[in-house]
């Protein structure tokens, strides 16, 4: 083999979409930048390896095998790639967190679960162009010293699942995965591990359970950060479907090249998920920050329905806290001289910095868009039976606060609740909120907590002070017959 680089050298130009085909009226917005979905939609495009080799795939990987691991990761860092799947952490240094003097097996896991409601571009990767995501899976895992990878992918995308393994097949036959990968002394095994669609199976922790055979109840951090104790208590690196994808076009274009696409700290391509009350959802890869909310929903996204006026928006999934279209928003020290910036809901970059600033999240690119249609009482019920039902039970507050905050706004849209209840129903939320062992706490409460704070008059208004001292269910009807019988 020839002799591995021990700096990178590496910016190879990102091809041009210009003179790309899609298919009719799936053709990219002209604000999109797309580099994992530039095969989506594209005529002609199947998930082939054949396909994918006739458009210069695997290049990445072989140039990759004759670099040093370190300095693929060197260049992931200097990239500023955050990870895709939610929390927005920077995969290079996740990478990094691997015990230096380590001994044990290393496992690389792909988190193909996409549970988060309001998601949906994973699995567009996994169903048209699976060999992007193999590729990056095999930089990755020999990056950090991977011989053995999963990709946990959720029950629901059966057909996904099949594409997955056949590509899987392919790959190996043509030598990119498997005993000496192209030469070399690296070896990789990847599989398919299909999981039975519990949103908690999305938290690695619980993924990682899963995986092992076991209910998935997410572990204590620390001491089980999977980096250092994953899978089998071995070091285990978790990414998302996106994030490992992007690692291909981090080798082709070089970390700083990479770095140059975005802004400052919120750098590369996101995919964003819109949906709800817009006249034209769908997923548009946009770069990072370069877009307002205002450009999103007006002039990606058409603008609202006919007749209708934008109400709220929850922009990072379901777990993200709402915002309001008509918010303004103070920026501790943003301003160009260090003073405090203002900004509207519609100017608001979508980046993780500016949406975290702005009190919600990125998350993992979930755009729930709502009008003036929706009653928020709805929203708040349709969220909290979710939760209720997606909740692991491993811990008292949230198993038990999930079900009581169910059961509060159930009453509410019966018109069945008394103001007290939407404070009962914020005082449960704020209980669960910090006191649980993943952060699910955090994703069944904080919707609660944002639409109570911003829409309790809205919710107030369809409460009734007589609703206090009626019955509760058919058990408390029953008990109160009985009481007044005796």
């Amino acid at each position: 083999m020839p002799e591995k680089q021990s700096n990178s050298s590496i910016n190879t130009p990102m091809p041009e979409m210009s003179d790309i085909q899609y298919l009719e009226g799936r053709q990219p917005d002209a604000r999109e930048r797309r580099m994992i979905f530039r095969n989506i939609d594209r005529v002609g495009w199947n998930p082939s390896i054949d396909r994918y080799l006739e458009d210069g795939g695997y290049e990445q990987l072989r140039k990759a095998m004759d670099m040093e691991p370190k300095v693929i990761t060197e260049e992931v860092k200097k990239s500023g790639l955050r990870g895709r799947g939610g929390a927005g952490f920077p995969t290079g240094v996740k990478w990094g967190f691997i015990p230096p003097n380590n001994t044990k097996p290393v496992y690389l896991i792909c988190n193909a679960d996409e549970s988060e409601p309001g998601t949906f571009k994973d699995r567009y990767i996994l169903h048209q162009d699976p060999h992007q995501l193999i590729e990056g899976m095999v930089i990755s895992a020999y990056a950090v010293g991977a011989h053995v990878a999963y990709i946990y992918i959720r029950e629901e995308f059966p057909e996904a699942a099949r594409t997955l393994e056949k590509a899987i097949a392919e790959a190996k036959e043509k030598n990119f995965v498997g005993r000496k990968v192209l030469g070399s002394d690296f070896d990789l095994e990847i599989y398919v591990h299909r999981g039975a669609a519990a949103y908690i199976c999305g938290e690695e922790t619980g993924l990682i359970e899963s995986l092992e055979g076991k209910r998935a109840y997410p572990r204590i951090k620390p001491p089980y950060f999977p980096a250092a104790l994953g899978l089998y208590m071995c070091p285990t690196i978790v990414n998302n479907v996106e994030s490992l994808c992007h690692v291909k076009h981090i080798i082709q274009m070089g970390g700083d090249e990479y770095a140059k696409i975005g802004v400052p700290r919120n750098t590369g391509t996101r995919i964003l998920c819109v949906s709800g009350d817009v006249k034209k959802p769908g997923y548009f890869e946009v770069e990072v920050g370069k877009l307002t909310m205002r450009e999103l929903l007006y002039d990606v996204c058409g603008g609202p329905k006919d007749g209708r006026e934008f109400k709220a928006v929850i922009p990072g999934g379901s777990s993200s806290k709402i915002l309001r279209c008509d918010e303004t928003f103070t920026l501790k020290g943003q301003g160009p001289d260090g003073s405090d910036k203002q900004l509207t809901f519609w100017d608001i970059p979508l980046d993780f910095d500016s949406l975290a600033a702005c009190g919600s999240m990125a998350g993992s690119g979930g755009v729930i868009v709502m009008d003036d249609s929706r009653k928020m009482s709805w929203v708040l019920n349709n969220i909290n039976q979710f939760y209720a039902h997606e909740s692991c039970g491993q811990c008292t507050p949230c198993r038990e606060g999930s079900t009581w905050m169910r059961k509060i706004s159930d009453r509410l849209v019966a018109g069945q609740a008394s103001p007290e209840d939407i404070a009962t129903l914020e005082s449960v939320a704020y209980q669960i909120d910090g006191k649980t062992i993943c952060a699910f706490g955090e994703a069944s409460s904080w919707p609660v907590e944002a639409i109570i704070a911003k829409y309790r008059e809205e919710l107030l208004a369809e409460t009734d002070p007589a609703n206090a001292e009626a019955p509760r269910n058919a058990e408390a009807e029953a008990q109160r017959r009985y009481l007044q019988k005796a």
